[in-house]
């Protein structure tokens, strides 16, 4: 199977449980490559935002209040950084401030250089920075298409803050 058929399969496996939700960039409009990985979730499960990293890890900590499974699409994982506020002071201390492990799924890229180069504020990894600033939050970096279904379904199974970056390998069968 390609990354995109597993990337759908997987998306389509979130959005069957009642309680997801999905947040971010290229979510309900194209723009991203993650845009066609969420053609088979229904339209009533999306909600695209505007560039807003801080404020959509805020929205998706506020989501989770209100019930939802968020999953909160972040199409790089450079702009991710922008949301560490939220991240580290809030999302991953959650469970230590309340007792309650908030249920919320991060989805992000590390951005492909090939093939156009997009330039290096668009193609970092910072998945290890991520690990060290976020103890309490499961951090998985997804390298192989085989990865994919089962790694989404754990965290749709396992309540708490989760982190799942694709890996960027040449083109990753989206085409």
């Amino acid at each position: 199977m390609s990354w995109a058929e597993e990337l759908s399969k997987a998306m389509n496996l979130l959005a069957e449980h009642p309680a997801t939700l999905f947040i971010g960039q290229s979510v309900v409009y194209p723009g991203h490559i993650m845009f066609q990985t969420l053609e088979g979730v229904p339209a009533s499960k999306k909600v695209e935002l505007p560039v807003m990293e801080d404020a959509q890890a805020g929205i998706s900590l506020g989501l989770f209040l209100s019930g939802f499974i968020p999953v909160s699409i972040y199409p790089r994982l450079d702009f991710l950084i922008i949301a560490a506020n939220q991240l580290v002071n809030h999302l991953d201390k959650w469970q230590g401030m309340t007792g309650k492990a908030p249920h919320v799924i991060i989805r992000s890229m590390v951005g492909s250089n090939n093939p156009l180069d997009p330039g290096p504020q668009h193609s970092q990894d910072h998945t290890e920075a991520l690990r060290l600033l976020l103890p309490h939050t499961r951090v998985v970096k997804l390298t192989r298409p085989e990865e994919v279904v089962p790694a989404y379904a754990e965290a749709l199974a396992v309540p708490g803050p989760w982190v799942l970056i694709e890996a960027p390998l040449k083109r990753r069968g989206y085409d």
